[in-house]
């Protein structure tokens, strides 16, 4: 069975299972989301399908607004646009401890206010949240938690970068968006590779090889050409973000206990 039936199939049976009316996709202008969105319009029909643009105004980037509103008339979906800027400067000014030269906390808060907005049409408008997650992102943890993190379903969470874009050409995402830069876009200037500090094609080899071939870490290094150090750092990375793919713990209490 081909993956993009396989994934329409998910996602559709996820929609019954919640008795839901269709599905809202942060639409970012980049590869996951299109390819996410064509996947939902595949299983579900445009009409079904709605979109989300979330610019705000120090991260704003009006080539992905285009793409993102390209993508969205391409598939035949409706879209809303929102600019969160009002939002993002009015949270900044009740945190005491601000920080806006902390790049992580502050685009995380710009993630989060994002997953917000999906919710409330996911709330007011009977949908899912489908995120735009794949499996290179989940298993090093390159996303918020709680924020992008924040879904219903993951339709291509199973799927390397490297399988996304092939599967985006199959499902007719323009080759430019498909080779353009991947960025969260949660500050000014920030790319994946930047923050990663391999490209895509590097990672997936290397998770690959750890993953789904079970080889050990010296071995990968000396397959991929990379250092050591690096390979490890890539492990040590997935080892430490695995608190964002799992339940919080509960502390289990023993025995019977007097309150």
């Amino acid at each position: 069975m081909q993956v993009e039936k396989q994934i329409a199939d998910f996602i559709g049976n996820k929609v019954r299972e919640a008795r839901a009316r269709g599905v809202v996709v942060g639409l970012s202008g980049g590869i996951d989301s299109s390819v996410v969105a064509a996947l939902c319009v595949k299983a579900l029909g445009k009409g079904r399908v709605i979109g989300l643009i979330m610019p705000e105004e120090e991260t704003r980037n009006e080539r992905n607004i285009r793409d993102a509103r390209r993508i969205a008339n391409l598939l035949g979906i409706g879209y809303y646009e929102t600019d969160f800027t009002n939002v993002y400067k009015e949270l900044k000014k009740t945190i005491p401890i601000f920080d806006e030269k902390s790049l992580v906390p502050a685009g995380n808060l710009r993630a989060r206010i994002r997953m917000c907005l999906l919710y409330y049409f996911s709330n007011k408008l009977n949908l899912l949240v489908a995120g735009t997650g794949d499996k290179s992102e989940i298993l090093v943890g390159y996303f918020t938690k709680y924020g992008d993190g924040g879904v219903d379903l993951l339709p291509i969470g199973d799927l390397y970068k490297s399988e996304v874009k092939r599967l985006a050409l199959k499902v007719g995402i323009p080759k430019d968006i498909i080779s353009k830069p991947s960025s969260p876009g949660l500050w000014s200037g920030q790319t994946a590779q930047g923050e990663l500090g391999v490209g895509y094609e590097e990672l997936d080899e290397v998770l690959i090889k750890l993953y789904e071939e079970k080889k050990q870490p010296k071995k990968v290094a000396k397959e991929t050409n990379l250092s050591l150090n690096k390979v490890v750092e890539i492990i040590k990375r997935g080892e430490l973000s695995k608190h964002k793919t799992r339940l919080p713990p509960i502390a289990k209490i023993r025995g019977k206990v007097k309150l």
